[in-house]
C-alpha cells in the first residue's frame, strides 16, 4: 500500500491540512492499495485562492499559448497512457483494454481538441455596431465522479483551461489516484502555478466548501441527481453559474424492420460497457411485441458471453445498491433471463451481467437508473407507444434507434426527449455536445459547446 501526501496546490504538493486520510480499495480483489490526504475545508480555500490569484495571468494569456500548454498536457498524456490505464484498473476495476482505449485514451482526444478549440475559437466577434467578447467566467469549481474519473476531469478542466478560466477539482474519492496523476502531467506540461489546483476529499466536506465557496464562480458537477440538486440550490442561493451532468435511463429503441441481431448486441454491449456503471448507457432496451420474445432470447445470449469480461462494481455499496435493485426487480414481477444477484467471483466487488425480461415501464427498474449491469427489456404496440415509453422517465440524458430506413430513425429522434441520440449504432464524437434533458441535468459538455459552459460575453457598442 503507498500512501500519497500532500495536495496540488499553486504549483506544488502541499501538506494537507488536516490528518485525515481515504482508503483506496481495488475493487477486484477487495484490497487497500493506497490512501490520499481527507481535505478540509481550509485546503478547499487554499486551493480556491490560488486559483483566484492566478486567474488574471492566465486570463490575459494568449489563447494561442493557452493551446500551447494544452497540447503539452496531451503530449504528458500520451507519454503517460499505460501508466494512467493500469492506475484506472486498479482503483476502479476496469479491465485493462478497456482502461487503455476509453479510460485513457479518450481525454487524450478531448484534450487535444480543445488545444484546436483554444486556437480557433473567435472569442471576439463583431454584430451590427457591438463588439462582442466572450471571456472566462473566473474559478472553476470541478467536482467529479468515479465511473470515468479521468474522462470527467479531463472534460471539465480541457474547456475551462482553454477558456482562460483557473480550476480547483474535488475528485471522487473511490478514485483519486488518476487524478493525481494529472495533476503530475498539468505540472510537467508546464501550466502556470494556480491554474489548476487539486483537493482530494469526500464529497460532504470538500466538495461542499468547494460548491460554497464565495471565490468559485462555476461549478460543474458530475454525478447523481439529488447531489446536483443540492449543488444546484447552493449556487442558485450565491448567483453563481452551474453546469450539470447527472443521473440517465436511456432507451434504445428497435423500430420494425431493423437489423434486430446487430442493435440487440450492440445494445447490450453498451450496457456492459464500465459494468453498467455509465450515466449514458442505453439500460431500456424498447422492442416492438412481434419481436420481443426473440430479442429477449438474443440479450440473453448476448449478456452471457460478458460473465468473465466485465470488470467488478466500483465498492461494496455500489455491488450491494444494484443487488438491492435486481432483487427489488424480482419483487415486482419482472422476469431474469440471464444473470441475478449472485457474484461470479469468491472475490471482488461482481456482479454477473443481468437481462431483464416482462417489463413494464411502471416498474423501478425501468425508472430509476441502477448503474450496474443490468438491462431492462419492454415491450411495445406501435412507434407512438415506444415514445411514450422512451420519454416516460424524469431523465433525458442519450438513447438509440434502430431502423430499416435511416429517415425514419431520425424521425423518431427528433421526437425523444434527451440531448444525444446515436443512429443504427452510431460512433461516439468527442466535439459533439453531451448533456441532457430533464433531471439529466444543465449544459453540456465536449467540443463547441462545452467551451461556451466556460465563458461570459460583455459587449462593446460603437
Amino acid at each position: 500500500m503507498k500512501a500519497h501526501d500532500g495536495m496540488y496546490i499553486d504549483g506544488a504538493w502541499r501538506p494537507a491540512a488536516g490528518p485525515g486520510v481515504i482508503e483506496v480499495v481495488n475493487p477486484a480483489d477487495e484490497q487497500v492499495i493506497a490512501t490520499v490526504p481527507a481535505g478540509t475545508v481550509e485546503d478547499v480555500d487554499a486551493a480556491v485562492r490560488a486559483a483566484r490569484a492566478a486567474l488574471p495571468g492566465w486570463a490575459a494569456t494568449p489563447p494561442a499559448e493557452r493551446a500551447a500548454r494544452l497540447t503539452a498536457l496531451r503530449d504528458v498524456l500520451v507519454a503517460r497512457q499505460d501508466e494512467i490505464a493500469e492506475t484506472v484498473t486498479a482503483e476502479l476495476g476496469s479491465p485493462p483494454k478497456l482502461s487503455q482505449t476509453v479510460h485513457a485514451g479518450v481525454p487524450i482526444a478531448v484534450t487535444g481538441s480543445y488545444a484546436e478549440l483554444a486556437a480557433t475559437y473567435a472569442f471576439e466577434e463583431r454584430t451590427g455596431n457591438s463588439t462582442v467578447l466572450h471571456e472566462p467566467v473566473g474559478v472553476v469549481g470541478a467536482i467529479t465522479p468515479w465511473n470515468y474519473p479521468l474522462h470527467q476531469i479531463v472534460a471539465k478542466t480541457a474547456p475551462a483551461l482553454a477558456a482562460g478560466c483557473t480550476v480547483v477539482v474535488k475528485p471522487a474519492e473511490d478514485t483519486p489516484l488518476v487524478a493525481r496523476l494529472f495533476a503530475e502531467a498539468v505540472h510537467e506540461a508546464g501550466i502556470p502555478a494556480g491554474v489548476f489546483n487539486l483537493v482530494t476529499g469526500l464529497g460532504p466536506v470538500a466538495g461542499q466548501a468547494l460548491a460554497e465557496h464565495p471565490g468559485v464562480d462555476l461549478v460543474s458537477f458530475t454525478g447523481s441527481t439529488a447531489v446536483g440538486r443540492r449543488i444546484g440550490a447552493i449556487a442558485s442561493g450565491m448567483v453563481k453559474k452551474v453546469a450539470l451532468e447527472l443521473g440517465g435511463k436511456s432507451a434504445n429503441v428497435i423500430l420494425p424492420g431493423a437489423d434486430l441481431a446487430r442493435a440487440v448486441n450492440v445494445g447490450v454491449a453498451n450496457v456492459m460497457s464500465n459494468s453498467g456503471q455509465t450515466c449514458s448507457a442505453w439500460t431500456r432496451m424498447l422492442v416492438h411485441h412481434d419481436q420481443y420474445d426473440e430479442a429477449v432470447e438474443l440479450a440473453a445470449a448476448a449478456a452471457a458471453k460478458y460473465g468473465d469480461r466485465i470488470g467488478p462494481l466500483v465498492s461494496a455499496t455500489q455491488r450491494d445498491r444494484v443487488r438491492g435493485y435486481i432483487a427489488k426487480g424480482v419483487a415486482e414481477g419482472a422476469r431474469l433471463a440471464a444473470g441475478g444477484p449472485d457474484s461470479p467471483h469468491e472475490r471482488g466487488y461482481y456482479v454477473s451481467p443481468t437481462v431483464f425480461a416482462d417489463v413494464t415501464p411502471e416498474m423501478t427498474i425501468a425508472q430509476e437508473e441502477i448503474f450496474g449491469p443490468v438491462l431492462s427489456v419492454l415491450r411495445y404496440a406501435d412507434e407512438e407507444d415506444a415514445l411514450r415509453i422512451a420519454n416516460g422517465t424524469v431523465y433525458g440524458l442519450a438513447g438509440a434507434v434502430w431502423a430499416a430506413d435511416e429517415t425514419e430513425a431520425v424521425a423518431f429522434a427528433r421526437r425523444m426527449e434527451t440531448g444525444q441520440v446515436d443512429i443504427n449504432g452510431g460512433r461516439f464524437n468527442p466535439l459533439a455536445p453531451f448533456g441532457g434533458y430533464k433531471q439529466s441535468g444543465v449544459g453540456r459538455e465536449l467540443g463547441a459547446h462545452g467551451l461556451a459552459e466556460y465563458l461570459q460575453t460583455k459587449s462593446f457598442q460603437f
